[in-house]
């Protein structure tokens, strides 16, 4: 009789909150390979006299899954509730508005919602591949025993003793990065600790339908992003939507022999700047637009991107520059209101905001010269939609409001 291997050991954290477990709780060779490879997304103290020979843990704005060993994995559950951080997830990689993700939102957990994400993701890639997958033409060089395409004769001339044709050609081809971008996700999903039983055998489905035809290359999420459509292949912007959600929040973890497992981990900060930037993508009155990660370079070397520009569409010059600050500090830090007047100052804007998930104990108004710097608050708490009414109604009497005191100044 087969036996199966041992369950993992799975200990929970929240974001944001420390936790204590016994020494005997987290195998030590665990605990160092916590610390080593995952130190960014977990503070973690190790027993001592000080924490009373415990272990102490606290998530540093990531929320996920991570399989430390093949004997303990590490989950962190957001302190936002878990039907908003969908909510966010939906904006953040443009997915809302599909109705197949209605009943992602009755999920429990963030791996059934991963879970549902990844057999979503596998079907329609099963389907696409019924129908046929996208090809386009690719220009290639080859050296054949026959004609095709255009001869190289200036080859042929300087070497007429060889037998092969050096042809240029084009090849109809389904082998291209829309479907190189397919491929890679499904592979990454399958290598995850995160598959059920039930969403395993379609993953690994799709991916053998794509073997042969499509080459295993790695890409990024960057490779999702503003890419091409056209009447042949419009139903790719949602599959490569899917795919930047998991390439962007899987990386390498442990390896076990050849078999590499993947954690799922979500940057809270950078969903929470994607999902503002979006809902307000959405959502911006009209006779304004909004320029997302806009760049400003400061010198040869040096440059840097502003999270949300607010424009006015008559002018296309900037009303306020606008960044998010996924923390809930009782004031704002010195640093980042100079970051903001700084922004303010290289785009000729007048308001500068800062914009956080609650709101300050102490809020930020202030001045520097003919700069404002006001704090702003995009709730996670509530339902999102109305949150951002209110975030939005803010915005605007904010920026009424200084306009209408520069007006008065100008006409004394």
């Amino acid at each position: 009789m087969d036996i199966n291997p041992a369950q993992p050991i799975i200990i929970d954290i929240t974001e944001y909150e420390s936790k204590s477990f016994q020494c005997g709780e987290i195998p030590y060779p665990a605990g160092v390979e916590l610390y080593e490879k995952y130190k960014t997304q977990v503070d973690i103290e190790f027993p001592t006299y000080t924490t009373r020979q415990h272990w102490k843990l606290k998530a540093k704005g990531w929320v996920g899954y991570i399989p430390v060993t093949p004997e303990l994995h590490l989950k962190i559950n957001p302190k936002v509730p878990i039907q908003n951080l969908f909510g966010m997830l939906e904006y953040a990689y443009n997915l809302k508005g599909f109705r197949f993700l209605e009943g992602l939102m009755d999920c429990k957990s963030l791996e059934n919602f991963y879970n549902n994400l990844a057999h979503i993701l596998a079907d329609k890639v099963l389907e696409r591949c019924r129908k046929g997958l996208y090809r386009t033409y690719l220009p290639k060089t080859q050296q054949l025993s026959y004609v095709r395409g255009r001869l190289d004769v200036r080859q042929i001339i300087q070497k007429p003793w060889n037998v092969k044709l050096k042809c240029d050609y084009e090849e109809h081809t389904a082998d291209i990065k829309e479907n190189q971008i397919l491929a890679w996700t499904l592979y990454i999903i399958g290598r995850s600790s995160l598959c059920s039983e039930r969403v395993s055998p379609t993953v690994r489905k799709a991916y053998h339908a794509l073997q042969g035809l499509v080459t295993l290359q790695p890409c990024s999420a960057e490779d999702c992003i503003a890419r091409q459509y056209n009447r042949l292949n419009p139903d790719y912007q949602l599959l490569h939507n899917l795919c930047r959600f998991f390439l962007e929040n899987s990386s390498p973890s442990h390896e076990r022999g050849n078999h590499k497992t993947l954690p799922f981990l979500v940057d809270m900060a950078h969903l929470y700047e994607l999902f503002v930037a979006e809902w307000l993508q959405k959502n911006t009155p009209q006779g304004y637009f909004i320029k997302q990660q806009h760049p400003i370079e400061i010198s040869q070397n040096r440059h840097f991107s502003i999270d949300i520009l607010l424009c006015d569409a008559a002018t296309g010059k900037t009303i306020a520059v606008l960044d998010t600050k996924y923390k809930t500090p009782e004031l704002a830090e010195n640093t980042d209101i100079h970051q903001m007047i700084s922004y303010a100052n290289t785009t000729k804007c007048k308001q500068a905001f800062l914009i956080y998930p609650k709101d300050l104990t102490q809020p930020l108004d202030i001045k520097s010269g003919e700069i404002r710097v006001n704090s702003l608050t995009f709730s996670l708490d509530d339902n999102l939609d109305r949150a951002g009414q209110t975030f939005l109604k803010n915005l605007f009497l904010l920026i009424a409001s200084e306009l209408t005191r520069i007006i008065s100044k100008g006409d004394r």
